[in-house]
């Protein structure tokens, strides 16, 4: 999994992270009081799949623009 764990403050259940440590695009998914940063590519699909409400898998699909 290319998804990263995130920490969220237990006593105040607040999730902080700073932008701009992270480069290009990304996605951060929460679930079962966890949190999870997928960078995006940068041409590509990313796709999380769920089941009964929590994350059973990601699937990341990248690409390669052809000139033409």
């Amino acid at each position: 999994m290319r998804l990263q764990d995130i920490n969220i403050n237990p006593s105040t259940m607040k999730l902080e992270i700073d932008i701009m440590e992270q480069k290009g695009s990304f996605a951060i998914v929460v679930c079962d009081d966890k949190a999870k940063l997928a960078q995006l590519p940068e041409l590509g699909e990313t796709k999380i799949v769920t089941h009964q409400g929590k994350i059973k898998r990601d699937k990341f699909d990248e690409g390669e623009e052809l000139g033409g």
